[in-house]
């Protein structure tokens, strides 16, 4: 082969490499491109799909605290019995009961919204378990002032809880 007919191969496959390669590059570009806004649509109808489950999550969850903090939970829960353990058993099962009612909901809520639901139960758990637990306390009346006087004026570890969560519904919209 001589020197022409190699400049003759290159001047034609030159071209047509140079025109593949940019064609496969425009190719990548607007696939990925597509699929960029694949995404965002798929997105986009999931989360208009899922902002009520997750605010119906919130509102479940700020309902769950509202329904344990102690102020609400020893109106409603009367004691059937003298003995105050007896009764702590009672509010405690109570409690555990609604929160299991809604352990589902922590897959719609963010990790620390779910965290300070759990703190705020268990807060409220001990205080029920510390004040059965001290020796003045002799009947399930005495259990119930005591909770309540040592609350005071405070609302109790659930409205920590419920504040947080009014600020993370804030952020959703």
């Amino acid at each position: 082969m001589d020197l022409t007919k190699i400049i003759e191969l290159l001047s034609y496959t030159l071209p047509a490499v140079v025109t593949g390669l940019v064609a496969l590059y425009f190719f990548k570009y607007h696939t990925a491109n597509e699929d960029k806004r694949r995404t965002y649509l798929l997105r986009k109808e999931t989360q208009k799909q899922a902002l009520p489950l997750r605010l119906q999550a919130y509102e479940r969850l700020t309902l769950f605290l509202e329904r344990i903090s102690l102020n609400k939970l020893l109106i409603r829960i009367k004691p059937t019995v003298k003995d105050p353990e007896k009764y702590s058993h009672q509010l405690i099962s109570i409690v555990e009961q609604e929160f299991e009612h809604n352990l589902a909901q922590q897959i719609y809520v963010s990790e620390t919204a779910w965290k300070a639901v759990v703190t705020s139960k268990n807060l409220i758990i001990k205080i029920i378990r510390t004040t059965a637990a001290k020796k003045e306390v002799e009947t399930s009346e005495q259990l119930r002032e005591d909770i309540l006087s040592n609350l005071g004026k405070n609302d109790g570890p659930t409205s920590a809880a419920i504040s947080y969560l009014k600020i993370e519904v804030k952020k959703i919209f």
